[in-house]
């Protein structure tokens, strides 16, 4: 039997961040060069991102919190927590999300219970904690005690498929497997004022949010999308283009600006050991129907459409994620995924068209992934 991803679930916190107000906000702060000024105007307005969600309630100005930590809403001040206090909100707001999305994946497959999860896979590169989010999923689903867990951490905006590459791999080698991946990421908790250029985009891309899959190969009539091949590759440059370190102020995120350059240089490449595999699809990559693409920014995908020719059409599920929600680091690829399911599945003339994935990390690392969409209509 094939593994096929059953479903995608997604669950973010309930604080809004538009756009428009957040530039305003981040481009009064005290201690900004003109440069640094004009940096986060062109930042904030040429992202293409609408609406964001966070989980640190205090950046509305709806919000006046009585001792703030990140936001004074009435001075209009950005503060500088530590990164213990950045932290300690991650802990008490990613265990929602992670439950909120998984309990959602598993409501989504009615044959399936918590007793038939064998697996769980986390993910977060935003914060740490232990019993980590792995555990609390065992606890707060009443999966059995003897599920396997594993957390990939630190990993970056591509995490999502070394989870998915390895729930498939749990599934091959056991057939009755059933893998819950859930990834949840903070991203807005680390945010600052600053003049620099990484942290200005940043702060004009982040955010929060979470999703949960289901992958098994267990026999099911219904929809899905099957995990037919995954493939990473290292480019050649870019090791110090992309990094995410951890500073004492917040984790601090590298986003160069060659990045768009590096990936439009590198993407025919990093494609080329994926596509080999599957002597189905052809050289023109605009003949897969569905594109999958981490919206790690508005220059990212348009290099990334510009490269492989692809149409508007077919950038679609990613911009309207970016549009809608930001760049929630791992997360945000499984939303892109979940958007192409859910306006695809209930089409039966969608069975078997193919969805080229990808997403881009610290190193510069590519990955990639080939599935297939299944509507679960025999004819």
């Amino acid at each position: 039997m094939p593994v096929m991803l059953r479903t995608i679930q997604t669950a973010v916190p309930p604080t809004i961040l538009y756009q428009d107000k957040a530039r305003d906000v981040f481009g009064a702060q005290p201690g900004l060069t003109r440069l640094g000024q004009r940096l986060i105007n062109t930042s904030f307005d040429s992202a293409q991102i609408s609406t964001r969600h966070t989980a640190v309630t205090e950046f509305t100005t709806e919000t006046v919190a009585e001792n703030p930590l990140f936001f004074d809403a009435e001075s209009g001040l950005l503060l500088s927590p530590s990164t213990k206090e950045r932290n300690e909100v991650f802990v008490a707001t990613a265990p929602g999300l992670y439950i909120e999305s998984a309990q959602k994946a598993l409501d989504a497959c009615p044959d399936l219970g918590p007793e038939d999860v064998t697996h769980v896979i986390t993910v977060s590169c935003t914060g740490f904690y232990n019993p980590g989010p792995d555990y609390q999923l065992v606890r707060a689903l009443g999966l059995r005690p003897s599920t396997q867990r594993y957390h990939l951490g630190f990993m970056g905006c591509y995490a999502a498929f070394p989870a998915l590459r390895a729930a498939k791999s749990f599934c091959e080698a056991d057939p009755d497997s059933v893998v819950l991946v859930v990834c949840a990421e903070l991203c807005s908790i680390h945010v600052r004022s600053s003049n620099d250029p990484d942290a200005i985009m940043g702060s004009a891309l982040f955010a929060d949010g979470a999703a949960a899959a289901i992958v098994t190969a267990r026999p099911h009539s219904g929809a899905g999308l099957r995990l037919d091949h995954f493939e990473t590759v290292l480019t050649p440059v870019g090791e110090e283009a992309m990094a995410w370190n951890i500073g004492d102020e917040g984790f601090e995120m590298v986003l160069g600006t060659y990045v768009p350059h590096i990936i439009d240089d590198h993407i025919i490449g990093a494609l080329a050991p994926l596509l080999a595999l599957d002597d189905s699809v052809g050289p023109d990559y605009a003949d897969i129907e569905h594109w999958g693409i981490h919206p790690g920014g508005r220059a990212i995908l348009d290099r990334v459409q510009k490269r492989l020719e692809l149409s508007d059409g077919q950038l679609v599920p990613a911009r309207r994620v970016l549009n809608d929600y930001g760049n929630m680091s791992s997360a945000t690829v499984m939303f892109v995924l979940k958007d192409i399911m859910d306006e695809n599945l209930s089409k039966e003339s969608a069975s078997g068209q193919r969805v080229c994935s990808m997403a881009f990390g610290p190193g510069l690392t590519v990955e990639t992934a080939l599935m297939t969409l299944d509507t679960g209509q025999r004819g």
